[in-house]
């Protein structure tokens, strides 16, 4: 486990589609995020409570795939020290450290991991002026995190480990068919990013965290009101202790509503194995809809024609 993470948190997921019209409806007047910037076949989406000036960039294309994963890091230096660390280690750069044009501007690099999804870690982005959640006020205060499928889970947790920094919180199996789901955390959030076993590597679930269980269930009711098709719950996972609720959004990803993730003591932290033939262990309410592999194929997701494939912007 490392200690010496330069990565300090999550800022956004940045995703292609064909549908980028219905896209950018769905996220913007019923998930609830405010279009910040754009242009011909792009939005920038941000949480109102984030200071983040995007969580979600859609980008119009033929192809469904991922474009890229950003993360912070505190400063420039630490920037250019991760991008000096990567080469030394192998890990093939998409581009070199150099300034954002995108809103907010800042200091990024770009790689590939040991898949081939594009991840980036910048610095010094302008914050934007954001403002508290009301109580009662049923959109995101942040993206919480992004979880991604992997057919090669065991080797892709070791790649952000050794070249990352991120830190284990717990595992999920189920019975004998051995472990399925790793949260990694890259701060004192339980997890801002995981990998699921899965048949291709693809996009498994963005989460986008909510004022409080209020907030959490109102969301949840107004996208039922929607007729928006719910995957799966309202429950509340062991692993993070947070409230889950998960929906498609028009391109066939997953997303959740969630609320009150875990956050964990670095010093006493020890990771967990949680066997999912419990079903408190998937859902400590007892209230979601029982798992099954209509839910688990959906989130599967569509094989991403992505990889290695450095996004245009």
């Amino acid at each position: 486990m490392s200690d010496t993470s330069l990565i300090t948190h999550l800022r956004h997921i940045d995703v292609t589609m064909p549908s980028f019209a219905e896209q950018r409806q769905f996220y913007t007047e019923l998930w609830g995020l405010t279009e910040t910037a754009g242009d011909t076949g792009v939005s920038f989406l941000a949480a109102e409570g984030s200071p983040e000036q995007y969580v979600v960039r859609l980008r119009e294309d033929q192809q469904k795939r991922t474009d890229l994963i950003a993360f912070g890091a505190a400063h420039p230096a630490d920037v250019d020290a991760l991008a000096a660390q990567l080469i030394a280690q192998g890990v093939k750069l998409v581009r070199e450290p150099q300034m954002l044009d995108t809103p907010g501007g800042g200091y990024a690099v770009r790689f590939f991991d040991n898949e081939g999804r594009v991840v980036e870690v910048s610095a010094d982005v302008t914050p934007r002026r954001h403002r508290t959640i009301e109580a009662r006020e049923s959109i995101p205060v942040r993206l919480s995190h992004v979880l991604m499928n992997s057919p090669t889970p065991e080797a892709t947790v070791a790649w952000y480990i050794k070249h990352l920094g991120f830190r284990l919180s717990d595992t999920l199996c189920i019975g004998s068919r051995g472990e399925m789901m790793w949260f990694l955390r890259c701060n004192t959030y339980h997890h801002s990013f995981g990998i699921v076993r899965g048949p291709h590597a693809a996009f498994h679930h963005a989460s986008f965290e909510m004022r409080g269980v209020d907030e959490f269930l109102r969301g949840t009711g107004r996208m039922q009101r929607l007729g928006i098709e719910r995957l799966w719950g309202p429950g509340r996972h062991r692993a993070g202790d947070n409230s889950f609720s998960y929906y498609l959004d028009r391109a066939g990803n997953t997303v959740e509503y969630t609320t009150e993730l875990e956050v964990v003591d670095e010093d006493t932290w020890h990771p967990h194995l949680f066997d999912l033939t419990d079903p408190a262990n998937a859902d400590q309410w007892g209230t979601a809809n029982e798992m099954n592999e209509y839910i688990a194929a959906k989130s599967h997701n569509d094989v991403d024609p992505g990889l290695f494939v450095a996004p245009p912007i």
